[in-house]
């Protein structure tokens, strides 16, 4: 069975380069602030990201209400151009995240990024479904393995399945397991790798990583992309001496706690990333002085 998202060009694949999960500016209020949202879009593009993943884990979508999902896409098609965004669709349900699929679709966007099915721990034969499900909004899917807080593993042969399939376009890696990027090379060579931890960005961009779906460019989006230009195009040593700078930040991107690091640090450089919605809270003090020491030293270095 193939479905309408795989007539693609090498010209037509958006997901590919530096696209930044984007943070989510909240107000004191935890109201969302949709005009800063926007600023922060094209203030990422402007600093030579490629696009924005509304909507994941980082953008809290799952204490969202539906109107403010579905605004939070349509501020950042109408800020930076529907090309560039490709959100987050995950749901409980694959008939929710079909309709998400289709709202994002509606909205101009060139892409979705989707979670296997998370309510329960589903089988091969669920996954498949769930994709096939949601690959009939027709827009091309990028698959997100996350097994830490999903428990479900989308593993090489699995990915294969899917792609040959025509289900998915790439998969947004963060398992950690940079082993598998070979794997997946051999079994699926046409289905797209991204990064999807910031603290495996340079193992993976040597494995041949076509994108980035990235957490600290959201504060620190010049020296983000300088290290992932560097790293896929070889140059080690540029890639390597930033990758060694900005490591102490990159590693909260695979924390619990990823997304009020990664808001503090927004603050920190003069960006807004603002508080979180429960049943997130605040860093513990240890945490955020360690967010704030690394990010100053960020900063000194010129990294910002």
């Amino acid at each position: 069975m193939t479905h309408g998202s795989t007539t693609l060009d090498s010209g037509s694949r958006p997901w590919r380069g530096v696209l930044v999960a984007t943070a989510l500016p909240l107000n004191d209020d935890l109201s969302v602030d949709h005009g800063r949202f926007a600023e922060h879009c094209a203030w990422l593009v402007e600093n030579g990201c490629d696009g924005v993943v509304p909507n994941g884990s980082l953008g809290e979508y799952q204490v969202l209400t539906p109107e403010e999902r579905a605004k939070v896409v349509e501020t950042a098609v109408t800020a930076i151009g529907g090309a560039r965004v490709m959100p987050g669709v995950a749901a409980y349900g694959s008939a929710e995240s079909r309709r998400w699929a289709e709202q994002a679709r509606d909205a101009g966007c060139g892409a979705v990024m989707l979670l296997p099915p998370n309510a329960y721990r589903a089988d091969e034969r669920s996954v498949l479904a769930h994709y096939a499900e949601v690959a009939e909004a027709g827009v091309p899917i990028v698959a997100y393995n996350n097994p830490i807080d999903t428990k479900v593993d989308l593993v090489p042969e699995l990915l294969a399945k899917l792609h040959g399939e025509g289900c998915i376009q790439g998969v947004k890696e963060f398992s950690g397991d940079v082993r598998r990027a070979y794997q997946l090379a051999e079994l699926a060579p046409e289905l797209d790798l991204l990064i999807g931890a910031d603290d495996v960005l340079l193992e993976l961009a040597i494995a041949g990583a076509k994108g980035w779906v990235a957490g600290y460019p959201n504060a620190l989006p010049k020296s983000s992309v300088e290290l992932y230009r560097a790293a896929v195009d070889g140059d080690l040593g540029t890639a390597k001496k930033l990758y060694e700078q900005l490591h102490p930040l990159l590693r909260w991107d695979s924390k619990v706690e990823f997304v009020q690091a990664i808001k503090l640090s927004m603050d920190l450089v003069g960006r807004h990333g603002g508080p979180v919605r429960p049943p997130r809270v605040p860093l513990l003090p240890e945490q955020e002085a360690a967010v704030r020491a690394a990010t100053e030293k960020a900063v000194a270095a010129g990294l910002a």
